[in-house]
Formats: C-alpha cells, sequence, structure tokens
C-alpha cells in the first residue's frame, strides 16, 4: 500500500473530527481549538452506550479477511490481504472504490507497527480491536487476531480481521478460535463455517445461538454461542483494565476521561492497549466519549499525538520518543513493572472528583473478586462508576422543562447545577456540563419522553427511592 494512498484514506478520516472540534465546549482541551490539526487520523470513536450496544438482527459481520506480511526488500514488508470472505461481485466502480479504501485502512491497524519486520520463530497470538467511523458516521468494529502460522523456520505472523457494525468482543474472541481451528488444517475449511455464521440471527442478551460446521475427521460439530446478559458491557473485561492499574489511578484516568482531557496509554501488547482503552470508555457510561479515540495508533500516523483536542489514543512503547509534545497531556503507561504508571500528567487529576464520592468509587471496587467471572467482575466496577454518575448528575430529568408534544424539553443548566447539594459536587458538575459528553446526552434526553426505562434511569428511581 502505497503510503499516498493511505494518507487520502485518513484525511476523510479526520474532516469530521475538525468540524466537531471546532464546536467542542471542553474547559480543559488545553489549547485553542483553531489550532492548526496536521495530524492524519482516521475519525475513530467507539459506540454510544445503549442498553443493546448490539442489533438482535443482521449479519454477525461484513468482512472476515486474513492479512499477511509480504516481503518487498530488506526488512521491508507490506501487509496485504491474502484471504476475504465475503466476496462481494456486481458491484459499481463507486463501491468498488469504497470497499479498497476499508480494505485498505484494515491492513493499516492489523500490522499498525510499520513496515519493519523480522520474520520469527515464536510468537504470542494476541487479540485485539479498533472502531472506524467513515464520514458519513456509520462504525464498523474491527477484530483482530494476530499469530504465527505453521509451519517450520522464521516466519511472518499472519492476522485475521472481522468488520463488524456489532460490539462484542468476547463473543467474536470464540469465532476467532474456530476460524484459527479451522484454518490450521486448510484455508478452504473457513468458508463453510463463516457461510454458516452469517447466515445465523444474532442473538438476543442472554441468548444462545448454535452454528453447525463440518470438519474432516471430526464429524459435524456445534459451535455455541451467547450472548452476555449485560450488552452494554459486553465489549470490555475490566480485569484487563484493574490488572494494569490500581483502583486509585484507575480512578484519576476516569476524573481525567470525565473533563476530556487529552490522554494517552502506552503498552507492548495490541491486546492491553485495546482493552484498557475500551474500558475507560465503558466506565462513562451512561455518557460517550464524542472525540478522537483510537485504540491502537499506526507508526504512519504517530503525529495524531500533536492535535490539540481530546483524544484517547494507545501507543505501542517503541513510540513513545515520538510524543513530544507532553503539555497538558496524560500519559498511563500499562507496562509490567513501569517505574511510573503516569509518565506526565497534569497534576490536579486527583483533585477532579468530589473527593467523598471519590471514595465511595474505590470503596464499592474494594468489593470485587479477582477470580470471579469476567461477567461478574465487569458488574462490580460499572455499578462503582455508574452510581457515581447517579449521584451528581441524576436529577437532570427534573430540569428539563417539557412543551407541547413534537417539541424537544429544554434544560435549564443553572437550575440543575444549583440543586446539588455538596459543594465538591456542585464544583464538578458545573465543569462536567460544559464538556460534550454531557452536551449530546442531554440533547438526546430532551428529545425523549418523560418516562423511560433504560438501566441508567432505573438506577436513578432505585436511588431516589433510598433517599425518601
Amino acid at each position: 500500500m502505497q503510503v499516498a494512498e493511505l494518507v487520502t484514506l485518513v484525511q476523510q478520516f479526520l474532516h469530521r473530527d475538525k468540524k466537531l472540534s471546532k464546536h467542542s465546549k471542553c474547559p480543559s482541551a488545553g489549547k485553542p481549538d483553531t489550532a492548526s490539526v496536521t495530524a492524519v487520523v482516521p475519525k475513530v470513536l467507539p459506540k454510544t452506550p445503549t442498553e443493546d450496544s448490539c442489533s438482535s438482527s443482521g449479519h454477525f459481520f461484513e468482512y472476515l479477511v486474513v492479512v499477511s506480511l509480504q516481503k518487498k526488500g530488506d526488512g521491508i514488508y507490506e501487509p496485504q490481504i491474502m484471504y476475504q470472505f465475503p466476496k462481494h461481485d456486481g458491484m459499481v466502480k463507486a463501491q468498488m472504490e469504497e470497499e479498497e479504501k476499508i480494505l485498505k485502512a484494515i491492513t493499516l491497524f492489523c500490522f499498525p507497527e510499520g513496515v519493519k519486520w523480522v520474520p520469527l520463530t515464536e510468537y504470542h497470538s494476541e487479540t485485539f480491536s479498533f472502531v472506524l467511523t467513515e464520514v458519513d458516521g456509520s462504525r464498523r468494529n474491527g477484530y483482530c487476531r494476530r499469530l504465527l502460522p505453521h509451519g517450520k523456520g522464521a516466519r511472518s505472523p499472519e492476522a485475521y480481521c472481522i468488520i463488524s457494525q456489532l460490539a462484542c468482543f468476547g463473543l467474536f474472541s470464540k469465532i476467532f478460535d474456530e476460524v484459527e481451528k479451522r484454518r490450521q488444517i486448510s484455508m478452504a475449511m473457513i468458508y463453510p463455517f463463516m457461510q454458516s455464521l452469517r447466515e445465523a440471527q444474532f442473538p438476543a442478551p442472554g441468548q444462545t445461538v448454535e452454528i453447525k460446521s463440518f470438519i474432516p475427521d471430526s464429524g459435524t460439530e456445534t459451535i455455541v454461542l451467547t450472548r452476555p446478559l449485560d450488552s452494554w458491557l459486553e465489549h470490555v473485561d475490566f480485569r484487563i483494565l484493574f490488572h494494569c492499574l490500581q483502583h486509585r489511578q484507575a480512578v484519576q484516568v476516569f476524573a481525567a476521561a470525565v473533563l476530556e482531557r487529552r490522554i494517552v496509554f502506552v503498552a507492548e501488547e495490541l491486546s492491553t492497549l485495546s482493552q484498557v482503552i475500551h474500558g475507560i470508555v465503558a466506565l462513562l457510561y451512561p455518557f460517550s466519549w464524542q472525540h478522537t479515540f483510537i485504540s491502537i495508533v499506526p507508526e504512519i500516523l504517530i503525529d495524531v499525538v500533536m492535535a490539540p483536542t481530546p483524544y484517547l489514543l494507545g501507543v505501542q512503547k517503541h513510540l513513545l520518543d515520538f510524543v513530544t509534545d507532553q503539555s497538558d497531556l496524560l500519559i498511563v503507561d500499562l507496562c509490567e513493572n513501569a517505574a511510573n504508571t503516569f509518565i506526565t500528567a497534569i497534576g490536579d487529576e486527583q483533585d477532579i472528583l468530589p473527593p467523598k464520592l471519590q471514595e465511595d468509587i474505590l470503596e464499592a471496587l474494594s468489593a470485587k473478586k479477582d477470580n470471579s467471572t469476567s461477567e461478574g467482575f465487569n458488574k462490580v466496577v460499572s455499578e462503582a462508576f455508574l452510581s457515581f454518575f447517579v449521584k451528581t448528575v441524576g436529577h437532570f430529568a427534573a430540569f428539563i422543562k417539557r412543551t407541547r408534544d413534537g417539541l424537544p424539553g429544554i434544560f435549564d443548566k443553572r437550575g440543575f447545577c444549583r440543586a446539588v447539594e455538596s459543594k465538591s459536587s456542585r464544583k464538578f458538575v458545573e465543569k462536567f456540563i460544559k464538556t460534550q459528553m454531557f452536551d449530546v446526552f442531554i440533547q438526546e434526553m430532551e428529545w425523549q419522553p418523560t418516562t423511560q426505562e433504560g438501566f441508567f434511569h432505573k438506577r436513578i428511581a432505585e436511588y431516589q427511592e433510598k433517599k425518601k
């Protein structure tokens, strides 16, 4: 892939972020939004968290591709797609060009380290994810597993990548297990399994789908895929986040994210970067990160760290030297035995959240058990941070003034802030209401009916009932 072609592609993705930044109300971006943004970076966002983040209709996936490294010169390799399913025939020229751009972007994120590689005899497979948002706002989730193919002697790793509109990391990891097993037999064995998967109905939360697939010498196998009951948490595993960060450190990173600051996460493993960053985004529920979000920054796009607007970025450790502008920036080192978890920080991260509520989060986190299931662990962690939002902004509905049917309500910001009794909580709320994530949330609520039954609203009702 030529760099010029890639730059053209990623500049299209950047276009939406520039327009968004001009209207940002971020109170802590550190630099004016009018500064020139020279980085070429695809606009990559997490999905807006909902009670059901994965649609229960449509296909499981859009593409499965296998990407390998093809040697182009001395130590120089180019990622190329060696297998694609399904192949879309009968497309017009514009559709073919669009698909080609998407596939080129996929190869970039499958091998973000760059073009320099050394053949390997050992390589620990890893699974990671990314999210692409196109110019029209449509979103695709990318799930990638990299491993060393069977063979003798030194060889290059290859990557399996599934592109889907569905955000369900654990479920797709299991699908990769089945794809990998069939790949060891023959590339041709992947097709019937993926065809059966593509024809299957995506299960509702807590439900199961069975996929039948034939394997030589084993006969017909039934693969059971079960979707977690708490669908809005199915894309994350908080155990990785809390393996890398202590409780108080995680709360400080959460606080910086709540105020929409620039945060860079550093790690050696791609899987660690993607899981930790998706975990931080999930802690913001019911709010959604509205700015640049790249869980794994490819080497060719490293200049994005110079952008003055809010972002969440995952950077591999060997690229840390490229992060030269470290002002107004939180850099979090996720590596084992890191000398300093916060390589650089603004310095007020521990003071952003109200002290009492910060201690409430820490106390709730102490109830989690490291040997619990992923769902059990996720539930304890999510409840700890959700409770924080319930206590600080859970009274928002009372300050949305409804008019006649068909028109949105009007949010009373001043009255909303004055209703917060605690001085420290009011100070936080006054900052939080200036963020884009809160603004977007309120705009959505202004259009919603008075009576709502979402997960967040249920927790608010329970909390208000206890206060009576």
